[in-house]
């Protein structure tokens, strides 16, 4: 009782307590000033995304706590300075569903951390968040905190990774997978700061005071190292508490230590031999409810105790509160006391970046794993970022590292393809290329499918360049800008025309295309061209108009040609004209026949000169909209231009020397849809006229076979976006080594893979992001617009006006041959005031309006069930011939000579152009007085001549054929009967009937 009352006499002495005050307020004025220090700090909080095939185990999260030791600081330095040790805090959190991981560095240390991420995880993307998860608490009504403390004396281990079969984060990260997406959050924080190696000398006393018999109890585990050593005093109070043994001699004999403290002993030994952190380990969960709040923390806590041992240490939860201030400490990442040691091995076990192993669902992966861009990439640097000779439109995104960069104007030569899903950014790309050429005075022309990219990059020509804009736009039905495909500038091109046109119109039919077709097409278009101020409406005309035919035929100087038309196609007989020119008619017409298309390409001269555009460096911006147009009509319209503009190009074969061949760049989205199989000259061949391609489509299905050989073969530079499942493995051979087709799946919007050329030479692909596109400065949209209509354009009346006489002339104006002294030049018939406004009457303009009171009109049916003629199949046009000559002659009596028949065609013609329409019973009923008549007629229409034909058929009367075409009119079948389709000629080309009104 003395010794009690003497220690209480102590206690309360001045010379104690005063001591034991100012201790107390020292340490509440360093734990202040250690708070304000780390408010003061300024830091970042980085977002950790891995690729879902990270490989990278916990051995590699050992290792990176281990580097990241070197940011302690020296005792001394500190107590100088008045410095504090920094710390780290990694963090693990499921917000809206989605689990994520951070790491908070001061931001001085940033680049020091993200760099030993990165050598322990090559393939971690790191970005800066763009806002603090914690920084507000989104409503919740309840907010639960607590602590994740030990449960033994710090110096022993918890369980490592080492003693697990299975991951133990997959038991940390399944229990954030199942809170609700919306309603729940639950963060992991995990503060870590390195202690110096001398850590291990505590480690030792406590050993030392377990072999003692002290066993590392209550007073073995205060003097574990944390605050002032106060050894002297503990064991002055542990001895008067308990004596010490006495053994032989009066010294105390060494206890026998039991199985277990060896072990613990022994596990304290090994724990000691690594370097170790002071560790802090907050839990906060916010929702609605206090009864889930401790259902999910205890949850949480449980996974925890997966660390835990019963012979050595583990973890217990504390310092729960349901006080919202609390949670002030976890956003502001204090770490103001010592918390407890853990070595590198029991941090890496409780943190580190998930693999393979983990199928936790909702973690948010890295959507494709990131490469190094190549050392000479074409880097725009300074404050404007602005080089003439560099089409800037990336960002390299390797590691954090961000450089702005483009292509080269010479490496742009060698053409771009982009490749993406919808929305994805090829637009955006497009925009960016296009957007330098705006501003360094390039020429270009983009041809765009949806309308979107024509109309933004309009806002961004400056009023400097508003002059050399043309904006073709066929929706702008009230001035149509005129376009003829079949316009010929160099005599010399003629043929290239003529397979440009039959190339585009065989893409567009390609399902009911046929050689018979493709044969009297070639020569339709032949003859044509070297027609003055030929249309493609004239197609239809040089079919079905003899008097039109005649007149282009005597323009024509091609003998072949005109051997076709005079010869091969005069001898067929009309029937069997009919047939071969009727899928010709049904597919040019459905072109033409929309007035939109017709008022363009119906004008006979091209209100713009694409080659005197790319040689002075203007721009052509040409809107298809789909919705507008039509698909159809958007697509050949387009493929038009394109043609158009590869021919320009092709003819600047006139410049010798290729330098002198000014660039000009084009653009044009959803290529596929203008493609023929002849692109792949353009990408061969354009190179050396000075036309650089920029193409982009959605998927490679979209192309033909030949475009797709001809854009892999040659294409210098391929970017890719997200792309379909299909096309990712075929495209991800373009970016091997460095990405697998997985990586072409998953990326984020603006995020692409490219391997392209620079300076000539491919390089290495790597991975970038689109550059956000800037706001225009001026929008001068609604000046290009009225420059184009005032310089480009034409009135849709005078235009339909003008049209409607180039198909039917006065008499005193038809051309009767070239060289006529009567012809008034054509040019003369259009309009040149483009100024005045249109009427708000529309016009209404007939496809086909021939000439003379008896010529009819054709329209086209196409009968069900009819097959074309397959690609694959060989038919030259002398067999053909042939074989409807044999089938004349064996079927048919002789022919009268062909200027006797056309002198007695007239009446023969009007009674077959009535019995060849669908009857009516009325129709019927009022033709049968006529049937004799018709008769007549038809015999000497078919009266066989010696002048034709070498052998004699004998002639047959019209009671004994079956051609129900040509005999219908004495025919008893029913009325509503159909007329036969049969092909007595053996062409089994896709036909159509060909009704006469």
């Amino acid at each position: 009782m003395e010794v009690i009352s003497w220690i209480i006499n102590l206690l309360l002495s001045w010379y104690v307590w005063i001591p034991a005050v100012l201790i107390l307020s020292y340490l509440t004025w360093r734990n202040y000033r250690q708070i304000d220090a780390v408010r003061s700090i300024e830091s970042t909080l980085l977002i950790l995304e891995i690729p879902k095939a990270n490989d990278k185990q916990e051995l590699a999260a050992e290792q990176l706590f281990a580097s990241l030791h070197g940011i302690l600081r020296d005792k001394t330095e500190l107590k100088q300075t008045g410095g504090i040790q920094e710390h780290l805090s990694f963090e693990i959190a499921s917000v809206n569903g989605q689990i994520r991981f951070y790491v908070w560095v001061p931001t001085a240390l940033r680049s020091f951390v993200e760099g030993q991420i990165y050598s322990q995880y090559p393939t971690v993307q790191i970005h800066e968040a763009d806002e603090d998860y914690v920084a507000h608490e989104r409503n919740h009504s309840v907010v639960y905190t607590s602590e994740i403390t030990l449960t033994d004396s710090e110096f022993l281990p918890i369980k490592t990774f080492q003693n697990f079969e299975v991951d133990p984060l997959a038991g940390i990260t399944g229990t954030l997978a199942k809170l609700e997406t919306t309603g729940e959050e639950l963060w992991v924080q995990v503060l870590v700061r390195p202690i110096a190696d001398d850590w291990h000398k505590s480690t030792d006393r406590w050993i030392k005071n377990v072999k003692s018999g002290g066993g590392g109890g209550l007073f073995g585990s205060l003097s574990n190292g944390k605050g002032f050593d106060a050894k002297w005093f503990l064991g002055l109070l542990e001895a008067l508490w308990r004596p010490p043994e006495q053994g032989v001699g009066g010294t105390s004999a060494p206890p026998e230590l039991s199985d277990r403290n060896k072990t613990r002993i022994s596990e304290a030994e090994t724990k000691a031999t690594k370097l170790g952190y002071q560790v802090k380990i907050r839990l906060a969960y916010l929702g609605d409810s206090q009864t889930n709040a401790k259902l999910q923390m205890q949850a949480i806590v449980g996974t925890f105790k997966q660390f835990n041992s019963t012979n050595l240490n583990g973890f217990k939860m504390t310092n729960t509160s349901f006080r919202k201030e609390d949670l002030e400490r976890y956003r502001a990442r204090l770490f103001t006391d010592k918390g407890y040691i853990l070595n590198i091995e029991e941090v890496a076990s409780v943190f580190h970046l998930p693999h393979t192993n983990v199928e936790t669902p909702n973690i948010v992966w890295a959507s494709s794993k990131t490469a190094e861009p190549p050392a000479k990439l074409p880097v725009l640097t300074g404050d404007d970022a602005i080089d003439e000779n560099i089409s800037a439109f990336g960002l390299t995104n390797f590691r954090g590292i961000n450089h702005q960069f483009g292509m080269l104007r010479s490496d742009r030569s060698r053409h771009m393809y982009i490749i993406g899903q919808t929305g994805a950014g090829k637009s955006g790309t497009l925009a960016l290329l296009a957007l330098s050429d705006i501003f360094h005075n390039q020429g270009y022309a983009i041809i765009d499918p949806h309308g979107d990219f024509a109309i933004d990059n309009m806002r961004f020509i400056p009023a400097s360049r508003l002059k050399d804009v043309v904006y073709f736009n066929p929706a702008d039905t009230a001035y149509p800008l005129g376009f003829n495909p079949l316009e010929v500038t160099d005599p010399n091109m003629k043929s290239n025309i003529s397979s440009e046109v039959i190339g585009v119109l065989e893409r567009m039919f390609s399902n009911s295309w046929g050689p018979r077709l493709e044969y009297i097409l070639r020569y339709t278009i032949l003859a044509l061209l070297d027609r003055p101020e030929t249309t493609m409406l004239d197609i239809t005309r040089m079919l079905t108009d003899k008097k039109f035919r005649k007149e282009t035929l005597s323009y024509c100087k091609d003998t072949v040609v005109l051997q076709f038309w005079n010869i091969e196609f005069n001898s067929w007989t009309e029937k069997f004209q009919a047939e071969a020119i009727a899928p010709i008619l049904n597919k040019v017409g459905a072109f033409t026949a929309n007035p939109i298309i017709r008022n363009i390409i119906g004008q006979p001269k091209s209100t713009f000169n694409i080659r005197q555009m790319m040689d002075e460096g203007k721009i052509l911006i040409v809107n298809l909209s789909k919705g507008l147009l039509g698909e159809d009509n958007s697509s050949v319209l387009g493929s038009f231009l394109v043609t158009k503009i590869q021919l320009a190009a092709m003819s600047r074969s006139d410049i010798p020397n290729i330098e002198d061949r000014r660039p000009f760049y084009l653009y044009v989205d959803e290529f596929q849809n203008f493609a023929t199989d002849s692109f792949a000259t353009i990408l061969s061949e354009a190179r050396k006229y000075g036309l650089n391609l920029t193409v982009a489509n959605q998927y490679i299905s979209q192309m033909s076979e030949t475009v797709r050989d001809a854009v892999f073969g040659n294409v210098g530079t391929m970017v890719s976006f997200r792309v379909s499942a299909d096309d990712a493995p075929i495209l991800s051979k373009q970016f091997e080594p460095q990405f697998e087709a997985n990586d072409l799946l998953q990326m984020h919007n603006r995020n692409f893979i490219i391997n392209m050329v620079i300076r000539g030479e491919k390089a290495p692909a790597f991975s970038a992001r689109t550059l956000q596109l800037p706001p225009p400065q001026t929008d001068n949209t609604a000046a290009i617009i009225e420059h184009t209509r005032a310089n480009y354009s034409k009135r849709r009346e005078d235009v339909e006006a003008a049209i409607n006489s180039l198909i039917n002339p006065p008499e005193h104006l038809q051309r009767k041959g070239p060289g006529n002294p009567k012809t008034p030049a054509m040019a003369k018939q259009w309009p040149i005031d483009a100024g005045a406004r249109p009427s708000s009457t529309p016009i209404s303009t007939p496809v086909n309006q021939n000439t003379g009171p008896n010529r009819p009109k054709f329209i086209i049916e196409t009968p069900a069930g009819e097959a074309a003629i397959s690609k694959n199949e060989n038919t030259p046009a002398d067999t053909t011939t042939s074989s409807v000559n044999e089938k004349r002659e064996e079927k048919q009596p002789e022919k009268t000579d062909q200027k006797s028949e056309e002198n007695k065609e007239e009446q023969p013609k009007k009674k077959r152009s009535r019995n060849r329409r669908k009857k009516t019973p009325q129709v019927e009923s009022n033709e049968k007085t006529d049937q004799k008549t018709h008769t007549k007629a038809k015999d000497a229409a078919h009266a066989p001549s010696s002048n034709h034909d070498k052998k004699e058929a004998p002639a047959k009367t019209p009671a004994t054929k079956k051609d129900p075409e040509t005999h219908s009119a004495s025919s008893t079948k029913p009325a509503n009967k159909k007329p036969e389709t049969e092909n007595k000629h053996g062409n089994d080309d896709t036909m159509g009937l060909l009704k006469i009104r």
